[in-house]
């Protein structure tokens, strides 16, 4: 027997009921309107139309889907991120709101009046290169990734937000750019330790576990990336990298020891370290 149709009202009621955390209600919402294509103020002039069973059931899926634990990122295929509306997959990480820090204190050391050379290592979705692109259409940004699978969908980012100035080369961190130099080098690199619980839970199981963690402490990366920025900064350029809330000091330490100056590490807004950056001394290595 076919169910009968509901309104939309009680419908996302009692998806939200479905849905863990306080978020239930917007969650629904977003899958709903993912379906029928519609905005969300949408809504409030058909809250009481009956939903058409085919649609029912395609929200009825998603719904079970993210019950099950699969992010609503993965299930949309899109995030928003800095002022761009980017389309994401199981093989990218999902840009998250605090790594728009890392945006804003490189565009503090990136002047807009001039042509400018920028990286950014393990792009994943192309969030930082295309964030940072959009803001300095003089600079060419070059962005990095192990994976053909990510740099698609990051290329795909590129062209559907019209930016020429961001390429795209496959491998391992700096291996693409051999010889090249950069006033700035910008990377949200793995940064959880291979045996941290928390890889097993939440949105974290779906994300892929290559972008995720990195060694017994987490700064096995980091530590590759902070030993060969050297030879591909500039004099004067800027590294700077996204890590984990209790990692600033490791990682201070670290630039400090391979002879970066201007050492810091900046806060979030929840004022949790976020960013650690060092700038290469105005003299080649």
């Amino acid at each position: 027997m076919t169910a009968a149709p509901q309104e939309i009202r009680q419908l996302l009621a009692d998806a939200a009921r479905a849905l863990p955390g306080a978020e239930g209600r917007h969650e629904a919402e977003l899958l709903l309107l993912h379906v029928l294509g519609r905005e969300r103020s949408w809504l409030f002039a058909h809250a009481t139309d009956l939903l058409d069973p085919a649609d029912a059931a395609a929200f009825a899926a998603l719904l079970q889907r993210r019950i099950a634990g699969e992010p609503v990122a993965y299930l949309l295929g899109r995030r928003g991120f800095w002022t761009l509306d980017l389309a994401v997959s199981p093989a990218t990480l999902i840009p998250r709101p605090e790594t728009e820090r890392l945006v804003e204190l490189a565009l503090e050391r990136l002047p807009g009046d001039r042509p400018l050379w920028v990286a950014d290592l393990g792009t994943g979705s192309g969030a930082i290169a295309l964030a940072l692109a959009s803001e300095r259409p003089q600079a060419q940004v070059l962005a990095t990734d192990m994976s053909a699978a990510a740099l698609a969908v990051a290329g795909a980012n590129a062209r559907h937000h019209a930016l020429p100035n961001v390429g795209f080369r496959q491998g391992s961190w700096y291996a693409p750019l051999a010889g090249e130099r950069f006033d700035l080098i910008a990377s949200n690199p793995p940064y959880i330790a291979s045996d941290d619980p928390h890889l097993a839970r939440g949105d974290l199981r779906f994300e892929p576990a290559s972008a995720l963690a990195s060694g017994h402490d987490g700064l096995e990366d980091i530590r590759q990336i902070i030993e060969g920025a050297p030879v591909h900064l500039l004099p004067g350029g800027w590294l700077l990298l996204e890590h984990g809330w209790d990692q600033g000091e490791a990682i201070r330490a670290l630039l400090d020891k391979r002879g970066f100056v201007e050492v810091a590490t900046e806060v979030d807004l929840e004022q949790r370290d976020r960013v650690s950056l060092g700038r290469w001394p105005a003299t080649l290595e």
